[in-house]
């Protein structure tokens, strides 16, 4: 298993799952196949980057449907 050397820090750790669940969905609608072990150091910034964008650009859109109805 890699090592995981990541400093962010996760303000709700109980989200940690869905995160994971999360990036492996958005992963397979990019074509994009993620190692079994977890290391994603032979992926490409591209990749990499397209993943990341993706996972902010869903996580903004669920945060304002979420504010839409709480203040309606």
């Amino acid at each position: 298993m890699a090592q995981n050397n990541n400093s962010n820090n996760l303000v709700v750790p109980k989200a940690t799952a869905a995160l994971n669940q999360l990036k492996y969905e958005v992963a397979q609608e990019l074509g994009i196949s993620i190692p079994q072990d977890g290391y994603q150091g032979n992926m490409t910034s591209y990749e990499n980057g397209s993943l990341g964008g993706l996972i902010t650009k869903r996580l903004v859109t669920l945060a304002e449907q979420q504010l839409a109805g709480q203040f309606q």
